[in-house]
């Protein structure tokens, strides 16, 4: 007996960072716009005839095995594998992960990872399956595992896929399904991996910090990414391309003066390239720092972009925007 499960990861447009509990709550209208990619995390549960429970991390070359789910650690080598697999307390099998998207690529691939082993688990273990009890459950125990704060944004892609708005409301943090043409998206981003993974969850951390104690700059700095990701929202529901590209170019500008390390030489020299090759946007995803970054251009100019990144030292990513979230069987 066997238990499959993915989930994809995503690009965040814009309003990243502001999802963090409670950064949103001290801005009203706090929005995150976000769009669901074919890069997916991957979970295999299946059964065991030893009675024990074998944790395996693909991507890592990591794995370990205890004699019974109550033995796991959160401090092992596998800390979020292993507070899952307490949370749900399995035994006598093997659970399995692996993903398509490259190591701190700043695109959840840890958070689409933490959906995917959730709902493999959950099902295994007749847990709720619904996607509120996931969701819980991934962001709660990657909390655990990571020792920062997490943002409300990257499962909500990995459980509904598609191009979505995040309200982040007093009352609710709710995601609204943007009517965005997801193949006019495709046509204007290139997705490429930096070479240099980063490191989000000190990088927010960091932000998080100065906002709570009280920095002027930092907090204004979130005021302008929260109006900008609104005005970008109208943009890609009326299908103004331009405009869209014009507030992914302010969104990066706001971005970068957060915090000193959010950008790096390497990463301007990527976005001048693609700049010079017809880009009119660009944007690192997550935190920035390294990871992933994606280029925005009239369609005409996406091949010579795309070249122009490569000869950079970036690999590109072929990629899709994926209209589907949680795949589970």
């Amino acid at each position: 007996m066997a238990i499959a499960a993915s989930a994809p990861t995503r690009i965040d447009l814009a309003g990243g960072t502001i999802d963090i509990w409670p950064l949103y709550l001290f801005h009203d209208g706090a929005v995150t716009l976000n769009a669901a990619i074919s890069l997916r995390a991957h979970a295999l549960v299946e059964a065991r005839s030893d009675g024990t429970i074998e944790l395996c991390s693909i991507d890592t070359s990591r794995q370990i095995r205890a004699s019974h789910w109550s033995e796991l650690s959160g401090s092992s080598d596998l800390p979020l594998l292993a507070r899952l697999a307490r949370h749900y307390r399995v035994d006598n099998v093997t659970l399995t992960t692996r993903g398509e998207s490259p190591a701190g690529a700043g695109i959840a691939g840890s958070s689409a990872l933490a959906i995917a082993a959730c709902g493999a688990l959950a099902r295994w273990s007749g847990a709720r399956t619904d996607a509120e009890a996931l969701l819980e459950v991934a962001m709660n125990v990657e909390c655990q595992a990571i020792r920062v704060p997490t943002g409300v944004q990257d499962y909500r892609p990995a459980l509904y896929g598609g191009v979505a708005a995040i309200e982040l409301r007093v009352d609710e943090v709710r995601r609204v399904g943007l009517d965005v043409d997801p193949r006019e998206l495709e046509r204007r981003i290139v997705l490429a991996y930096t070479g240099a993974p980063r490191n989000s969850g000190t990088n927010n951390w960091e932000i998080t910090k100065r906002h709570l104690d009280g920095d002027r700059g930092v907090f204004d700095c979130f005021e302008r990414i929260r109006d900008t990701a609104a005005a970008m929202r109208e943009a890609l529901e009326r299908g103004d391309w331009e405009e869209v590209g014009r507030q992914i170019a302010r969104e990066w500008d706001n971005r970068r003066c957060l915090a000193p390390g959010v950008t790096t030489p390497a990463i301007e020299s990527l976005i001048g390239a693609a700049s010079a090759a017809g880009a009119t946007a660009a944007k690192v995803c997550g935190a920035g720092g390294g990871g992933c970054l994606f280029c925005y251009g009239p369609p005409a100019s996406r091949d010579a972009i795309a070249g122009a990144l490569e000869r950079g030292g970036a690999r590109l990513l072929d990629y899709r925007i994926e209209t589907e979230g949680l795949r589970l069987g």
